[in-house]
């Protein structure tokens, strides 16, 4: 995967860029990531409960984090 996907979407995500936000979700490889941007932006349009909101923006960023930090992993794999 290519990390430059995650630092994307917590840049669009803290800058409020959804627009960007929604591209990336498109072009992304990464179907997991796909996946929560689609559900976070889904109920920051829609969803009348904020708690909702918020879940699903620390779903995205819960997943962002591991995600970069399972990356980070792998590159240290192979360069021992």
């Amino acid at each position: 995967m290519n990390t430059a996907d995650y630092d994307k979407a917590l840049y669009y995500t803290h800058r409020s860029q959804w627009d960007n936000l929604l591209i990336l979700m498109v072009r992304t490889k990464d179907d997991f990531l796909s996946k929560k941007i689609e559900h976070f932006l889904h109920a920051y349009n829609f969803e009348k409960d904020y708690s909702v909101i918020e879940r699903e923006l620390y779903s995205l960023l819960r997943y962002i984090d591991h995600a970069s930090h399972d990356f980070d992993d792998e590159e240290l794999t192979a360069l021992l």
